[in-house]
């Protein structure tokens, strides 16, 4: 436990430190901004290694829930660990997230810690990593876009949509499918089980929102080709009367 505690006190260090560094050398950009690039990073980042781990390095999450920690797996919770707990201060301190967003890194952050002190469970952690930070990237894009005055585009409306689709895909989808065999397996823990259900209604809460906002976005758009077909409309009734 000794050498875990170092570990993700090391990586937490160097997530302040990657953060340090871009404020020092990225004056001209918010402290949003700096933060957000940390946080893309470690979405590819953690994508990467446990997309490794799910289909490569093994075993799969679906059929082996409640399996041994692996060295690896271990690296990537600890890596994750120290990033979310370095995003957490940083929300809390500048409160620029609600309380579901901070509700998700609490419960990340739990659930990690209880996989590594467990030593089992860790191919279902990174199972979540993975799909929880696949669609980082494209919240991330989507929020440079805005910052560049460029979301009001064709690569803004593509950025939504896949996100969009891609959320909907692995995180119910997929993420129920992954829970139903979490539930069903006499392996995993009890305790472990109970944080499934609580990480698949989180992800349910964001999937509302979700909802809401792509609700509201073709409502505007309607709105937007509407007014701009009536304009139309009139323009050819008013050169014809001319």
């Amino acid at each position: 436990m000794t050498s875990l505690a170092v570990g993700v006190v090391l990586c937490l260090t160097g997530w302040i430190t990657l953060y340090i560094l871009l404020c020092n050398t990225s004056g001209c950009h918010g402290s949003e901004w700096n933060c957000r690039l940390v946080t893309l990073l470690h979405g590819i980042l953690a994508v990467c290694i446990t997309a490794y781990i799910g289909y490569v390095d093994g075993p799969w999450p679906f059929t082996h829930p409640g399996t041994k920690n692996t060295p690896l797996q271990i690296t990537a919770m600890v890596i994750s660990l120290g990033y979310f707990i370095f995003d957490m201060g940083w929300c809390v301190y500048f409160s620029t997230e609600g309380p579901v967003m901070l509700a998700h890194h609490t419960m990340s952050i739990l659930g990690i810690l209880l996989t590594l002190s467990l030593g089992e469970s860790g191919i279902e952690s990174c199972a979540v990593l993975f799909g929880s930070e696949i669609t980082n990237p494209l919240l991330q894009a989507r929020w440079f876009l805005r910052q560049l005055g460029r979301y009001e585009s064709l690569t803004g409306e593509a950025v939504d949509v896949l996100f969009v689709v891609l959320f909907v895909f692995m995180r119910i989808v997929v993420g129920g499918r992954m829970l139903y065999c979490e539930l069903i397996s006499p392996q995993p823990r009890f305790i472990i089980k109970c944080g499934g259900v609580a990480m698949y209604v989180l992800s349910w809460v964001f999937m509302v929102d979700i909802g809401r906002f792509a609700y509201r976005k073709s409502q505007s758009k309607y709105r937007r080709w509407r007014n701009q077909h009536r304009s139309e409309t009139d323009n050819r009734h008013d050169g014809k009367t001319d």
